[in-house]
């Protein structure tokens, strides 16, 4: 079997889990519906696998759509599956994988059918928050049947069988698939925001699948993910001069490297994804200066805003690596910036967890205010020692609180040279921001990984009371 050969639903569960561990739960149901001569149709399980199993001795629930029994169309009972193995799911306290090869509503069963979806997307409603919910697309993911990965948490696709569309392609006003494939994994990891990863096969996904498990709780009640940690935790670390790269820092500074990225296709310039601290998971959010990161944009922000709060959810920790001098100027961005920018804020303040803040370059204005700052929310904020900290950028700073002074000057440019320094020390300088208390400590880059254990450590029982609220900003 090649790394690109398509497996049949069960192999899909069988290659997930555990071996021998795969329970089936409703084996014996078929359609139900008689219109259309579907009495006459054999539609063996009703074309879902579900049930229970392990990974690595976790409990998890499994479906997996079988596009051999009516293209895996979602009909009664074949809804009413899924919908049960997320009432086991919530109850037990335990994650569910959805695995979708679906040609979308089942057209016989009419009403039935709709009905279905919706008992669907209500009871992931019901579930998010609660237990995590993962979701991977094998093949196709059409109409209806793409609002599922968009509830779940995280969302894989193949890169080339599996096709996620709201509408398909052919049908937007002057598209064509051969002009642009929407439903593509290129174009909806990229794009829209719902595509944790792509993978060249399913092997990959499910491998994937089994790592991001292993790095989250299994429910919101279950206390911090943990597993043995075999790395020294006093290890230095070779950040230094890594500001523009957040992955590689994080990388570093993790328990074995281990990294599990989230959405890494998707608005590049912020960085989201898992590492481990002395074998506790943390959730992770930082600005990505190789790929535009020293500017927050729309997409950045939601991203991190949406990661931020499934951390919350799920009494994950956040570490936030800051390195950001303002926000990206285009017309296209302006139109949702500050909607963005201040969901984001909302997220970060609003999250109970531990929340820890490392600026690793510049940090400017609002943009770093927003960016998890003890202004808002911060429990400890660390900084580099060639970090900035200011208002905004000196040589900015200096053009205009001092115009009318450079204006006078015989020499422009060594004007604004000489009061860039002076600002720079006075105002942007990591230990004017210390001083004031802005800043917690001043760490060298290689002690970086023990001072964020021994922070998080500090931070493991922290309880906060927050007002009662039936929601937040949107």
């Amino acid at each position: 079997m090649s790394d690109n050969s398509r497996l049949s639903a069960r192999d899909r569960i069988a290659s997930l889990l555990d071996d021998s561990s795969f329970v089936e739960v409703g084996g014996y149901v078929t359609a139900r519906s008689t219109d259309y001569n579907l009495a006459d149709k054999d539609t063996p399980a009703d074309g879902v696998v579900t049930g229970y199993g392990t990974i690595d001795t976790n409990l998890v629930f499994v479906y997996s759509q079988d596009a051999e029994v009516m293209n895996g169309s979602i009909g009664e009972m074949h809804a009413a599956k899924i919908a049960k193995i997320y009432d086991m799911a919530v109850k037990m306290g335990a994650p569910v994988i959805g695995f979708i090869d679906c040609a979308g509503l089942r057209l016989q069963e009419a009403v039935d059918a709709l009905n279905g979806f919706g008992t669907i997307y209500a009871k992931q409603a019901m579930a998010s928050g609660v237990v995590p919910q993962i979701t991977a697309v094998f093949g196709a993911c059409g109409g209806g049947a793409a609002i599922i990965p968009g509830l779940s948490d995280f969302a894989y696709m193949t890169k080339e069988n599996a096709k996620l569309f709201v509408n398909s392609p052919n049908v937007l006003d002057g598209n064509h698939v051969s002009k642009l494939d929407t439903a593509s994994a290129a174009f909806q990891s990229e794009n829209s925001g719902n595509v944790d990863a792509v993978c060249e096969s399913e092997l990959e996904v499910l491998g994937e699948i089994r790592r991001l498990v292993g790095i989250l709780p299994a429910n919101n009640e279950t206390d911090l993910s943990y597993s043995d940690c075999t790395d020294d935790i006093n290890r230095g670390v070779e950040v230094d001069g890594l500001a523009g790269d957040a992955k590689a820092i994080l990388i570093e500074v993790s328990d074995d490297n281990l990294f599990v990225e989230t959405k890494k296709d998707y608005a590049k310039d912020m960085v989201t994804g898992f590492i481990r601290l002395n074998g506790a998971t943390v959730g992770c959010v930082a600005n990505q200066g190789t790929e535009g990161g020293d500017v927050l944009s729309v997409k950045g922000a939601y991203k991190a805003a949406e990661f931020v709060s499934f951390c919350d959810a799920f009494e994950i920790p956040v570490l936030t690596l800051t390195n950001v001098k303002g926000y990206k100027a285009t017309v296209e961005e302006e139109q949702g910036l500050s909607k963005a920018v201040a969901t984001m804020i909302a997220a970060f303040s609003g999250a109970s967890v531990p929340k820890v803040n490392l600026i690793t370059g510049e940090a400017y204005g609002s943009a770093y205010t927003a960016m998890n700052s003890k202004s808002i929310g911060a429990d400890i904020e660390y900084a580099w020692p060639k970090a900035k900290i200011s208002v905004m950028d000196p040589e900015t700073a200096v053009k205009i609180m001092y115009a009318d002074e450079i204006e006078g000057a015989e020499d422009k440019l060594t004007a604004i040279a000489d009061k860039k320094k002076e600002f720079a020390a006075s105002q942007a300088d990591v230990m004017s921001a210390a001083k004031r208390g802005i800043v917690d400590d001043i760490i060298v880059p290689d002690g970086t990984r023990k001072r964020l254990v021994a922070a998080f450590e500090m931070l493991y029982t922290k309880c906060v009371e927050k007002p009662a609220k039936k929601h937040g900003a949107k």
